[in-house]
């Protein structure tokens, strides 16, 4: 791991443009190191067994599938990783899924987009 990292992020997000903001703006964040990006459920799963990250921020709406695809994919074999989902589906049975599944947070892209940082910065070893 670099020296530099005292947090792994690995982003899932289906919309490049989406995608490469959050890579922007968390990669920013000193300290973080985003160590891969996926847009479907299997290469989510291959990417964050394969990675290990401390978070994963983590669309609900998937190529192919959805965050709760991921969430039950990863979580059970690797509850240390927390995962964020951030969504354009923010309804209460998308989020009831979700959470059920492992997340700990559930962000509307279109109104909570600015809280990811603090959420994504709770997540982080150096923090606990």
């Amino acid at each position: 791991m670099d020296t530099q990292c005292t947090g792994r992020v690995f982003i899932v997000e289906d919309s490049a443009p989406i995608r490469s903001r959050l890579v922007e703006m968390l990669g920013a964040v000193e300290g973080l190191c985003i160590v891969g990006e996926a847009e479907s459920p299997a290469e989510a799963v291959a990417g964050i067994t394969e990675t290990r990250p401390d978070c994963v921020v983590l669309d609900f709406q998937l190529l192919g599938g959805t965050a709760v695809d991921v969430l039950r994919a990863v979580h059970p074999l690797s509850p240390e990783i927390a995962f964020i989902v951030l969504t354009n589906h923010p309804t209460a049975q998308y989020r009831r899924a979700c959470m059920e599944a492992g997340a700990i947070g559930f962000l509307d892209k279109s109104t909570e987009f600015g809280k990811l940082k603090a959420a994504v910065a709770e997540c982080m070893p150096s923090r606990h």
